[in-house]
């Protein structure tokens, strides 16, 4: 979506054009790698668009990079520092956005603690993150939702979710919880007119993210991984960030409760 409806001649982001021009989105986990991503394709079409995180510093810098493309387009760039283990720190911050943009249309649950040790600390961090703060965000959102316009909550997951993993049991578990959450907010929330859905990336590398670090390490995982994937190469944040804006979007207003793997055929192999 980044290429339609939203840029002009050389690339230039043309005012008021974009297929979310006038609405209000917020992104749980948005400072970088594919959180990052989503809420730049928002702003390049045209939407007004809140973030949250834990750093202050990539906060900033992610709001700037928000800031310079709806500058132009008319919108609002927030951010708030925001902890999503957190029940207190979610309950302030999404009042604190819906305020900043004017009312909230999209909420975008994107955030993981990456929870892989098979013990007491990999599974809590799992499940306060991965699965609760998608609860929170999103009971926290509904009164702002109800009252937003083509209303939609857009849920993260992963691929881990469909496999049995012998390193990452807490995350893949709690994925897979979110899944089957986003299908039950589906069902809930239909009679309100609000879609939920779920998107499943595979293996995505950005810089300072976790499978660039395994690349520069040299690590034998990363060969493996990349050989299971049929098109022969890592994912890239701005392919999960169109799917989501997809399904956020007026063009998908009859799809809920569906959970879409974007992974470049990683689930069916090489």
């Amino acid at each position: 979506m980044e290429q339609h409806g939203s840029a002009g001649v050389a690339g230039q982001v043309t005012a008021g054009r974009g297929e979310f021009a006038g609405r209000r989105v917020a992104v749980m986990g948005g400072s970088r790698g594919i959180g990052r991503a989503i809420a730049l394709c928002f702003a390049r079409e045209g939407a007004s668009v809140s973030i949250c995180a834990r750093g202050a510093g990539p906060l900033e810098e992610a709001r700037q990079a928000i800031a310079a493309i709806n500058g132009l387009l008319g919108a609002t760039a927030h951010a708030g520092v925001c902890d999503l283990g957190d029940a207190a720190a979610i309950a302030r911050f999404v009042p604190e956005a819906a305020a900043a943009l004017g009312g909230l249309d999209v909420l975008v649950n994107n955030a993981s603690a990456f929870g892989y040790t098979d013990d007491e600390e990999g599974w809590a961090a799992s499940l306060s993150v991965d699965v609760m703060a998608v609860v929170r965000a999103t009971q926290a959102a509904l009164p702002f939702l109800r009252a937003g316009t083509g209303a939609s909550v857009v849920n993260i997951a992963s691929i881990s979710a469909y496999r049995a993993s012998s390193r990452a049991a807490p995350y893949g578990a709690a994925k897979a919880a979110v899944s089957h959450y986003t299908a039950s907010q589906a069902k809930i929330l239909a009679p309100e007119r609000i879609r939920a859905n779920c998107v499943a990336p595979g293996s995505i590398e950005f810089p300072g993210g976790l499978w660039e670090e395994r690349r520069l390490k040299g690590e034998a995982l990363y060969d493996r991984t990349l050989a299971s994937i049929p098109f022969g190469r890592m994912g890239q944040p701005e392919e999960v960030a169109e799917v989501v804006c997809f399904l956020a979007s007026d063009r998908a207003r009859w799809v809920t409760g569906q959970t879409l793997a974007v992974d470049g055929g990683q689930l069916v192999g090489p």
